[in-house]
């Protein structure tokens, strides 16, 4: 598929991103939570957003319904369509980083290569991946959605942790097991990890 070459870039005529950090008096950065269905990313993710605000931090929540029910209400989940869904997911996340807002991300993003690609659209100095490694016997006890439950009677195919592999990350930002940690505890951890790369120095 040919590039569009119509396209005049003035990417060098607006403002920088280094402009809306200051302005905003924060750095931004894109923290990306993945594991499995029932982990906690997206608890975890709406407890930290609550936290960063508290503290006057700018954030964006990404996650499976706000996406999947706008920008990408046209895809399935064939394999190219979960492709094309990270994908969009990270062009839209650099955007965001690109205005100087703590993104984060809560997806299950099941493979290496998958977030490779994300890693690589976002930047890799921004990515900031953070593995939540609850075990699959805990996240099945838990099943709020009834997916589990689905996946083992066949009805769900290519579930992942059940009928499709995850693949962990091998050298993650940082590990979080919620079934070790409380929320707050959890949150504390997180905090204490990503405080150096969010704090605005002038």
């Amino acid at each position: 598929m040919e590039k569009n070459t119509n396209i005049y870039p003035i990417f060098e005529q607006m403002l920088q991103r280094s402009d809306r950090e200051q302005l905003l008096r924060q750095k931004s950065v894109m923290i990306w939570f993945t594991g499995l269905s029932g982990s906690g990313k997206s608890t975890l993710a709406i407890a930290l957003e609550r936290e960063l605000y508290k503290r006057g931090f700018l954030t964006r929540i990404l996650d499976g319904d706000n996406i999947r029910s706008g920008i990408n209400n046209n895809l399935g989940f064939s394999e190219a369509d979960r492709t094309e869904n990270i994908r969009r997911i990270a062009e839209v996340s650099k955007l965001f980083v690109d205005c100087g807002i703590v993104t984060i991300a809560a997806f299950i993003s099941p493979t290496r290569a998958i977030r490779h690609m994300a890693r690589e659209i976002i930047g890799k100095d921004d990515f900031l991946e953070v593995y939540v490694s609850t075990p699959l016997e805990e996240c099945e006890k838990r099943d709020v959605k009834g997916l589990y439950k689905k996946a083992r009677k066949g009805e769900i195919r290519d579930f992942t942790g059940v009928s499709a592999p995850f693949e962990a990350p091998l050298h993650p930002f940082l590990e979080i097991d919620t079934s070790c940690h409380s929320l707050e505890e959890s949150v504390k951890i997180l905090l204490e990890a990503i405080e150096a790369k969010i704090k605005f120095v002038p």
